[in-house]
């Protein structure tokens, strides 16, 4: 058994089995002029610079703002040293003046996405995503399991091995631990992993259905759906105890994202009929209707800067991704996905295509498959 699991583990780290995690390689992504912001990379030196080079590359090209220029008319000049597991990365203007000159440590993929974030932050002044964890359902093994990997579709790993039912996934935001819906039991409870040491518990276990969970922004409670008192409804569950029941409809409500604040929630309801999406305060309350100018709606997913949400529609008979602006009240479909999740950029989304994990750019249209070759592969979460 423990050979087996080792030999699950090198072929989803090693990007390049036929039924392993594959890491896609850096991709190129052309933005329209005045959208992207002009950069000269011309590698990292050092015995460790290849591979350095290699990881920051295809960061700066998912990061999305950044077009690649000759050093005499980029803004920006980016340039280092690795070796020894030591990064000396610096990040200069035109003039000479530094925005960058920091030293990072560590495993050298963390410490390159580490440097992409904060040249992201530094010329952009928006957060970056290379640091970010995800996590999704698989089939792989003929049962639908919980793998983890970095943003980009490397250091993959199992993360259950319940031969049963786990899915609904959905990483702390600074990705410490993860919440799913799990069926040891025979009945779908919801589970609590500690990533750091795989410890587990079973947090919640009412009579009936517990799914759906969903961490509120400051990773003490969670949003999710119970049926203990009857038809399934929306409830907050803190980790430490305490449970509150938010809806009281004849409908079902699933599917609850949290507002950057903690303060609202935005969830699916079929209460009148197809589902459609509605917002209500954390404290409980009446809700509301979120207009989406769609007859089906459901899988919403509020973005980490408040502005947007993003949820799953149905087109032509498939699922669709649309992202609806909560300040005009416009929305559009960008893309055909399902379970759409926001990057901590608020520019990025993550969602499923069956097959694929795909990284979609709001801003240029650009889709990256980030993940692929596990079979069915659904359910995204992305950390913050």
């Amino acid at each position: 058994m423990k050979n087996a699991f080792v030999a699950l583990l090198l072929l989803l780290t090693s990007g390049i089995a036929s039924h392993g995690l594959k890491a896609v390689e850096p991709a190129t992504i052309t933005v329209r002029k005045g959208d992207a912001v002009n950069i000269s990379f011309s590698g990292i030196t050092g015995s460790e610079g290849a591979v350095v080079s290699k990881i920051l590359s295809n960061d700066l090209s998912l990061a999305g703002c950044f077009s690649l220029q000759p050093p005499n008319v980029a803004s920006f000049l980016i340039s280092g040293v690795a070796t020894g597991g030591v990064l000396q990365g610096k990040v200069a203007d035109r003039t000479g003046a530094a925005l960058i000159s920091k030293t990072y440590s560590g495993d050298v993929r963390s410490a390159t996405h580490h440097f992409c974030n904060d040249i992201v932050q530094a010329i952009t002044g928006h957060p970056g995503i290379a640091t970010s964890k995800i996590a999704f359902v698989s089939n792989r093994t003929g049962r639908k399991e919980i793998y983890e990997a970095d943003y980009d579709g490397f250091n993959g790993r199992q993360l259950t091995h319940d031969n049963a039912i786990s899915v609904s996934p959905s990483l702390s935001p600074n990705a410490s631990q993860l919440a799913y819906t799990g069926y040891l039991s025979g009945y779908a409870d919801i589970y609590l992993i500690d990533l750091a040491t795989g410890a587990r518990k079973r947090l919640v276990k009412f009579p009936g259905t517990n799914s759906g969970p969903r961490f509120s922004p400051d990773g003490s409670r969670l949003a999710c759906t119970l049926s203990k008192d009857g038809t399934p409804g929306l409830y907050i569950v803190g980790l430490n105890g305490g449970v509150q029941r938010l809806t009281r409809t004849r409908g079902a409500e699933s599917c609850g994202t949290w507002s950057p604040n903690g303060a609202e929630l935005i969830y699916s309801s079929d209460v009148n009929g197809g589902p459609q999406l509605y917002r209500i305060s954390a404290l409980g309350g009446p809700s509301r209707v979120v207009p989406t100018g769609f007859g089906y709606a459901t899988e919403p997913n509020w973005s980490p800067d408040g502005q947007r949400l993003a949820f799953n529609v149905r087109s032509a008979g498939a699922f669709a991704v649309a992202v609806l602006d909560l300040n005009s009240g416009t929305s559009h479909i960008v893309a055909q996905g399902e379970n759409p999740v926001w990057g901590p950029d608020s520019r990025h989304l993550l969602f499923s295509t069956k097959n694929a994990l795909v990284l979609f750019d709001t801003q240029n249209g650009k889709s990256v498959p980030v993940v692929s070759g596990l079979g069915q592969v659904t359910e995204p979460t992305f950390s913050h």
